[in-house]
This record gives C-alpha cells, structure tokens and sequence, in this order.
C-alpha cells in the first residue's frame, strides 16, 4: 500500500500542492510547479530574470551606511522585467537589528515614498523593505516559509518578490522586495482608531531588546512591543494590556470553547504549524507578531525566517541546539505556551497538516518546492556569490549555523533537514488514518480471485499494477503464500476468522 500511495501522491504534488508566494511574486515558480514537469534536477530553463532596484543616496555613501545614521535622502528606480520602469525620489536606511550590526556587510535597508506608491504589482505603501537574507547562505529559507505561509492561507502575508540591487552604482546582488509587517489597508487591514471604543492593534512579542522610541508591555512574563499603535497614549496601552491580560488568562485557564471565543483558532492553528515545521531560532525572541481585529486575536503575519531550519549554532546554547535540531517541538513558546501541549490543538494542527500534506511532502523532494525555487532563481544566486562578491562562507554570527564552504552543501543542509523534519512531523502527528478492505491485494474495493494471484504475483516479483501489502497480509504475520491460501479458503465458503471482506482501520505515521 505504501508503494502505491506513494505514486498517487506523486502524482498530485506538483500539480496540487504547491501555491508560490504570491501570485505577483512567484508567476514563474507557480507555472513550472503546477505543470507537473519540475525536473529531478534544477533546469537550466526554470531560471528567471528578476526586477531591477537601483538606489542613489544623495551624498553617494549608500555602501557604508549604519542604522544609527537613520534615513538618509536618495532617488530610486524600479525596474521591472516587462520593461516598466518606476523612479522618485525617496528616503533610506539600514533596518534590522542583528542584520545591522556595522560587522554585516550585506545589509537590509528600508525605504520608503512621500505618499503611497505602488510596486511591482505588490500594492500600495509608502514603506518597503529590502531583506539581504544575510544569514542565510543559501538565500532561499524567507521564500520557502512565505511560500509557505501562502499555502496555508495565513491572512495578511506579506507580498514580496525577489529583485537585484544596485546602491551607488555598486552591485549589492540578490534581494527580496517585502511589504514590512504594518497597519495599512493593503497590509494588515485593522482598524486603530477603533469604533465605540473597540479598538484593533499589531503587537509583536519581543523577549529581551531594548530599543528607544518603544513602547513595551510585559504580562505573565511575556513582554511585548505594542507595534500599532506605534506610540500609544496611556489609555490605548491600557487598553491593549487589559485586553492581552483577558486573553492569556482565558489561554491559561478556559478550555477549547472558551479559549476559540477570544482567538482566531485557524491563524493559530497555521501559525504554529508553520513554525513547528521550520524552527525559526527567532520564535520565543522577536519578530512573531499578534494582531487584534473585532474582538478575537489572531497570529500573525509571518516575518523573518532566515534563521529557520536549522540554521543556529548549535554549540553556543540549548536553545540554539534545539533550533538546529530536525527533531522535537520547539514553538511551544511566547502564547503557545498554553497551546501546544493541549490534545485538542495538537488534533487541530493535524487536521490542517494532513489538508496541506502534499505540500509538506513536496518541499524537500528532488524536484519538489525547494528546488523549484533554487532553479527558478538560479541566476540571481549565483551572481549573488560571483559578481556581486559575497562569500557563502566567509563570515557569519555566533547564533548561526557556520555555514559550509560551497552553496551546494549549504543547500543539501537544508534538504535534507527538510526530509528529516518531515519524518519527525509524520511520526508526532500521525496525520493518516486509512480505511481498507482485508484480503483486497488489488485494491479494487473487493476481495475476488485475482487478489489471491495478486499476493502470489507480489511474493515472486512479478509486477503489480496496484498492491496493498498492509491488506494481502490478512493474518498480519507477515506477507507470506499463506495468505493468498487464505483468500482462496474465504472465496470457497470457508470462514478461518481473519475477517476477511471485511473494513478495517490502520493508523498510519507516515506515507511513501
């Protein structure tokens, strides 16, 4: 059975599993997913070219700024691959916090228009971020997990598409275009101000960072940033933490009923699928965001996965260890402190990873997602390490996996954590429980004569158009000729009490 469910799901993976980023971000990713035709191996023919980003700072330092020199004024133009072309002026600056340390040299910057300005097909905002993916050698993680985020319909992920970057008529190599996670109504679509005093607000949780200008909050020894508004009055911070303080009380103490009326449940639920699956080392420090809207909390949007999948140190502290690790929970943390562990959400989690499993399944599979993505942006990578001069391996930070010397085992890391990440998944969740008929060796929905030759076809390796092993085997003793001499029995009229015909349920952990 495991052969043949493997071959259905085949089958369907390409074809049904694999939503791209978004529709604006990820046409061509999308066409050569859903074709059915992605190749065992990247082809040369999946590559793209991607929009032209370049910046002009006004005193032409643009290459050596900090985060402490703020906005800077600048021009830019946008440079789309039909040929369209956007230029204004602009202001400028680097953004992050660890990605802007001054030991950084691929930096991510934001920039931002006078009035709201459409991008690349991504909507309308006066902000924009350009994310380096610094951390990240193989430059590919942030767009698997909002390809990702995507495909589970997250609401409010931000759009992005992968462009070059020139600054100062210097070559800074490949980037990803991101809508920053903020209030607008073509972002996260709340309303502040509020109506009769039911105000919504965008808090991210933030365990240790000081920074100025911020507004923090701390409950249950939580600590968050109110993030919208960004500058609270007194009144609008009590009121964000009374309603944050009802919340976590009710997370803490209500059960599943009393709990899903001050949550969303899905966003929760997809949410922590989300990033149990990848790990992001970030998920019980910073960039995890909540939104409050009409009265219920929900999580997210997703930001910041350079750091996921593996990619921490593993030897500079348990945490880190633990992110590294393929195996064990590890988003248990921040609000789903008092989620996780609950048999109830677990259940849920499940039902949506077995809705989405041939997508989980796909991402790490020669010619599945990941790949996809490498051979689409092939060229923008490459040029990444050639001629905009980054090394893969030159530099990196204390909390980061040391990256390998070459992108390629930099990549197969990443692979084959995938594949182990999704063996570990399918053993916690156990997401299959499937329904056959014993003695059915063909799988035809009844047992008959050819189920017997089927079992004896199978036993001396003679081809099966389809076989179910777990059913053939009808003594559960393992698949032997007596079995099929069972079957014949049954079909004679002799009944040796193996329920043969008969419906039965196998929980199964894992498929292919």
């Amino acid at each position: 059975m495991k052969r043949i469910l493997a071959l259905l799901l085949s089958a369907v993976i390409i074809a049904a599993g694999c939503a791209a980023v978004n529709a604006a971000a990820y046409e061509d990713v999308n066409a050569a997913l859903s074709s059915g035709e992605a190749p065992d191996e990247p082809a040369e023919t999946a590559a793209v070219e991607v929009p032209k980003i370049e910046v002009k700072t006004k005193d032409g330092n643009g290459t050596e700024l900090q985060k402490a020199d703020g906005y800077v004024d600048a021009s830019i133009t946008i440079t789309d691959t039909d040929g369209t072309v956007l230029s204004g002026d602009i202001s400028f600056k680097v953004r992050g916090n660890t990605t802007a340390m001054t030991t950084v040299k691929k930096k991510a910057f934001t920039f931002k228009f006078g009035k709201k300005t459409e991008v690349l097909g991504l909507g309308k905002g006066k902000k924009w971020a350009l994310i380096a993916n610094a951390f990240d050698p193989t430059l590919l993680r942030n767009l698997l997990v909002f390809n990702t985020a995507n495909e589970l319909e997250i609401p409010y992920t931000s759009s992005c598409k992968v462009v070059e970057l020139w600054l100062d008529d210097s070559f800074r190599g490949c980037y990803v275009l991101f809508e920053p996670v903020q209030v607008a109504s073509d972002r996260v679509d709340i309303d502040v101000k509020g109506n009769d005093g039911k105000k919504d607000f965008l808090i991210e949780y933030e365990a240790t960072r000081e920074e100025e200008d911020v507004t923090y909050f701390k409950i249950s020894g939580l600590r968050f940033i109110s993030s919208e508004p960004e500058e609270p009055t007194e009144e609008q911070l009590a009121y964000i933490t009374d309603t944050m303080t009802d919340i976590i009380n009710t997370l803490k103490a209500g059960d599943e009923a009393k709990i899903g009326e001050k949550i969303d449940m899905s966003s929760f639920v997809k949410f922590y699928l989300m990033n149990e699956y990848f790990k992001t080392f970030d998920f019980n420090m910073s960039s995890v965001y909540f939104y409050y809207k009409d009265g219920k909390l929900y999580a997210g949007p997703p930001w910041d996965y350079d750091l996921s999948m593996g990619n921490s140190y593993a030897e500079l502290s348990e945490r880190c260890k633990q992110a590294n690790s393929s195996q064990g929970m590890y988003a248990d943390k921040n609000l789903y402190i008092y989620l996780a562990k609950k048999d109830w959400f677990k259940e849920l989690v499940r039902e949506e990873y077995i809705a989405h499993y041939d997508y989980f399944s796909s991402l790490h599979t020669d010619g599945g997602v990941l790949d996809t993505l490498r051979a689409t942006y092939r060229d923008q990578i490459d040029r990444n390490y050639t001629d905009a001069g980054w090394n893969v391996a030159k530099w990196w930070i204390n909390i980061q996996r040391k990256p390998d010397k070459t992108y390629d085992e930099n990549y197969a890391f990443v692979k084959n954590w995938l594949a182990e990440r999704h063996e570990w998944f399918d053993e916690y969740l156990e997401p299959f429980e499937r329904e056959y008929i014993t003695g059915d060796a063909d799988c035809d929905g009844a047992v008959t004569v050819p189920d017997a030759t089927a079992i004896q076809k199978y036993l001396v390796g003679l081809p099966c158009d389809a076989f179910d092993e777990i059913a053939a085997d009808v003594d559960s003793n393992g698949l032997d000729v007596t079995d099929a001499t069972k079957v014949q029995r049954y079909l004679v009229g002799f009944d040796d009490g193996y329920g043969i015909g008969e419906k039965a349920t196998q929980r199964m952990s894992k498929l292919g």
